[in-house]
């Protein structure tokens, strides 16, 4: 049976849209508003009053036609504050176009057409008829959080299908246990192809983390959360350390998102996707720290969770807090937005320390115990594209000073610094003086779009060295808004490095610590149509004329770095800059 939660004052405004709900009659213990089950396309047949509006007057509620004419003007801060003061109710029919446009900002796929989904459905399974027999489930997704939120059994083996197809459409996915829930929570408000365009919109999406997609990754976030948490909720995190001292912190946050998507009544959950599908995972990160603070205040006045009862499994009583929460979605959210000092860029930079303390130890626990590499010779480019990178590079071969076997080895100690997500992908040369010139036009058309790249340089003096650049060199051209071009763009994952004569890695300052460094030390990338520079501060790490001829180097307190090579300045024998395919 097809289904759609509408509102009785829109049912005509929105009988005409199609949704795919499937939803089980066992929410009608859990929730007083009004749901209705459509028998058809067209028709509102069957009428369920399991749901009832609250009593009292409504608030004035903004509508989806304000928010896609700001989403279509690029307003994303004025969009963010509407979804953050908007508590539109739970079976309000805004949120089958809403959640759509929202995701759809994150889209970058260009082949996602109208019936793009069902040919991919007709490909991986041969026919659209969804079958009666179960269907099973990819690698990524962990089957003991398969959280169905009420759909009923078609409803599941719809999400069931939907993430099939995303697995088939994206190998890269190796783990992702959060994948299923959200998918559950779209098919109550869209219908079956909606959903997977909203999830490969969250799963591609290059501006903002919304899913976890190995267990690098998973592991590297809940260990972002823990130690945010001892920051900004030091009592709780006291509190729990004292009255069970044998039971790991880290146990307890390997779970933190299940406190949320498993344990917070649906309600909460609804209004929370409002705004994690715009601003992305610093959402939960947040509301998981609310639900740290309310539990340790609950702790101490309820006896419910007395420390002899909680004491044996934290995560557990956590998640069984969550289920009767003492308030409100609207506080919640309230809470989790007044959380102070809790920037994007603070959690950038605690998320990239967090990864390369992983990296450095060479292994990550992937949640079971069971330690995992994570790199080894096998992440290098593989031996084709070595041998690509050795036929077409000038700056990773050194044959006036180094052996024939200088490119793997260097190449090999440039890979070593990389992102760990980033070295699943192989390299491909964008941009080089060799063959398109020096030009920072063509140096802008062909790279950039790109994203992230490498920026290698080799001077007449031999010297080596150049930057990961973390975001686009389009960004050059975003406009605040005020209408103002930014000068400096990029993020904490760009370093400097040098190869030669000697080998170093710069990474950004702001990885060391968590005091405030002012705004000298975030100064990563600059373009315009006469200059490039990395890195700023008492000097430019990097700095390029328009002609890509000469340049200097300095040191900087965005990178605390010495000058790249000892003169300051250089004059280029060659610039070349690399992409990675598949990203």
């Amino acid at each position: 049976m097809v289904g759609k939660v509408l509102g009785i004052r829109d049912l005509d405004q929105f009988s005409s849209r199609r949704s795919s709900v499937y939803v089980d009659p066992e929410c009608e213990k859990f929730f007083e508003l009004p749901l209705f089950i459509a028998a058809s396309s067209n028709d509102i047949t069957t009428k369920c009053q399991c749901w009832q509006f609250s009593p009292g007057k409504e608030p004035a509620l903004r509508s989806f036609t304000e928010i896609q004419q700001l989403l279509q003007q690029g307003k994303k801060r004025d969009v963010k504050s509407i979804l953050r003061e908007n508590s539109w109710p739970i079976n309000s029919p805004i949120r089958s176009q809403l959640w759509p446009a929202l995701c759809a900002q994150h889209l970058t796929k260009q082949n996602m057409l109208d019936g793009f989904y069902w040919e991919m459905v007709h490909q991986v399974f041969g026919t659209t008829e969804l079958s009666d027999k179960p269907i099973m489930l990819p690698a990524f997704v962990d089957a003991t959080h398969c959280l169905p939120y009420h759909l009923t059994s078609t409803g599941r083996a719809v999400a069931d299908r939907i993430v099939n197809v995303l697995g088939y459409d994206c190998p890269d996915i190796t783990y992702s246990p959060v994948l299923y829930p959200i998918t559950s929570l779209l098919l109550h408000f869209m219908s079956e192809e909606e959903a997977y365009l909203c999830l490969a919109g969250l799963v591609g999406s290059k501006e903002k983390t919304f899913i976890n997609q190995t267990k690098l990754q998973n592991e590297v976030t809940w260990k972002t959360v823990m130690q945010i948490a001892k920051k900004h909720t030091k009592s709780a995190i006291a509190y729990f350390q004292r009255i069970c001292p044998s039971q790991k912190l880290e146990r307890v946050f390997m779970d933190w998102c299940w406190w949320i998507l498993a344990g917070l009544p649906f309600q909460h959950l609804v209004r929370i996707m409002d705004c994690y599908f715009h601003e992305g995972i610093k959402v939960l990160y947040r509301v998981a720290l609310v639900i740290l603070n309310l539990f340790h205040k609950e702790c101490q006045s309820n006896n419910e969770w007395s420390p002899d009862n909680i004491k044996n499994d934290i995560g557990n009583a956590l998640i069984k807090f969550c289920k009767k929460i003492p308030v409100s979605p609207a506080k919640l959210l309230h809470a989790a937005f007044s959380i102070r000092g809790l920037s994007t860029q603070y959690i950038s930079r605690i998320f990239i320390k967090t990864e390369m303390l992983l990296k450095s130890r060479s292994a990550f626990n992937s949640g079971s115990k069971q330690l995992i590499k994570s790199r080894s010779s096998d992440n290098l480019p593989t031996s084709q594209s070595q041998v690509n990178i050795q036929m077409m590079s000038h700056t990773l071969t050194i044959r006036e000073k180094l052996h024939s076997e200088s490119c793997r080895n260097l190449l090999f100690t440039l890979w070593s610094w990389l992102p760990v997500r980033i070295t699943m992908y192989q390299p491909v040369l964008l941009y080089t003086t060799e063959e398109h010139g020096c030009s920072l036009t063509t140096f802008y058309v062909r790279v950039e779009q790109h994203e992230p790249t490498l920026l290698m340089i080799k001077t007449c003096n031999n010297e080596v060295f150049g930057a990961y650049c973390s975001s686009r060199w389009f960004e050059r051209n975003v406009k605040d808004d005020k209408g103002q071009r930014q000068a400096y763009f990029g993020t904490g994952e760009t370093f400097l490095f040098s190869l030669y004569p000697e080998r170093a890695k710069y990474p950004w300052v702001g990885i060391e610590g968590d005091r405030d460094l002012g705004h000298s030390s975030e100064l990563f990338m600059a373009a315009d149509s006469k200059m490039i520079t990395i890195g700023g501060g008492e000097g430019q790490a990097i700095w390029m004329d328009e002609n890509i001829r000469f340049g200097k180097t300095d040191s900087c307190k965005t990178f605390n770095n010495p000058p790249l090579c000892p003169s300051g300045d250089f004059e280029i024998r060659v610039l070349e800059v690399y992409g990675f395919v598949g990203i």
